[in-house]
């Protein structure tokens, strides 16, 4: 039984690559017509393929229906949580999770630093759209004319001398954050806060979600958080992986 499930789930990659005929699903699999004829009808009745007019083969409709169905129940936030939560525990600083959402970016998780200085972010509240770390690894991966567009409308408001003055400014800092593949916030909401971050994909390449590691001055200096980004970087790459459905296993970083 489980060879022939192996073989049944062989078609589809095959699939995914365009239509074929029953020789070439017969040849990809290493089959006789007869068996690869006999899948194709299982899965045919299935809905996650179908045959054309010329007799190919091809992806069905229910197969990406499923897919759709699948991606729209992923809960990001509680995907990332206990890779959010390990990271904090390692590192001790605040951990932030946030999404692009109608115009907004927004905190959806926190985890607390274990120093006595804390952040007044809340689950919920936008972030400070022009200069937060998360906030430029969401709009870095929109495309270009709605990355400009967006830009174009936001207000720069001068939070502190750090903070981005200006649409061409923010601009200039998105192509960055989307070349680099990572973000920093050092100084450009609250002089004494600084925030390092990094994107989460989903399956698509797509950036979904961004995750960042924010400490005050007080506690440590900015040079002292980046050496933090590859323990971000790695958390983030980890949330990935499982929110796409690539990792095997759990890592919690």
């Amino acid at each position: 039984m489980s060879q022939t499930v192996d073989r049944a789930l062989s078609i589809l990659p095959l699939l995914a690559r365009g239509p074929a005929d029953l020789g070439q699903v017969a040849d990809e699999l290493g089959v006789h017509k007869s068996t690869a004829l006999r899948l194709l009808r299982t899965l045919h009745e299935h809905g996650l393929v179908h045959r054309q007019q010329d007799q190919r083969y091809r992806l069905g409709a229910r197969l990406f229906a499923l897919a759709q169905e699948a991606v729209e129940n992923l809960d990001v936030r509680e995907i990332a949580h206990p890779y959010l939560t390990a990271l904090n525990e390692r590192i001790g600083h605040t951990v932030h999770l946030a999404v692009y959402e109608e115009g907004e970016v927004l905190y959806i998780d926190k985890v607390e630093s274990r120093y006595p200085v804390r952040m007044y972010s809340r689950i919920g509240k936008p972030v400070a759209i022009t200069v937060a770390a998360v906030a430029k690894l969401l709009l870095a991966d929109l495309p270009e004319p709605e990355r400009r567009a967006v830009a174009a409308k936001l207000d720069y408001p001068p939070y502190t001398p750090r903070s981005t003055p200006n649409a061409a400014a923010f601009l200039k800092e998105l192509a960055t954050v989307r070349e680099q593949g990572w973000a920093t916030d050092l100084g450009g909401h609250e002089e004494s806060i600084n925030c390092v971050g990094a994107p989460i994909r989903g399956a698509d390449g797509r950036v979904v979600a961004a995750m960042s590691v924010s400490a005050p001055n007080v506690v440590v200096t900015a040079e002292e958080l980046l050496t933090l980004l590859p323990q971000v970087r790695r958390t983030a790459d980890a949330i990935s992986r499982e929110y796409s459905g690539t990792a095997p296993t759990k890592d919690n970083g």
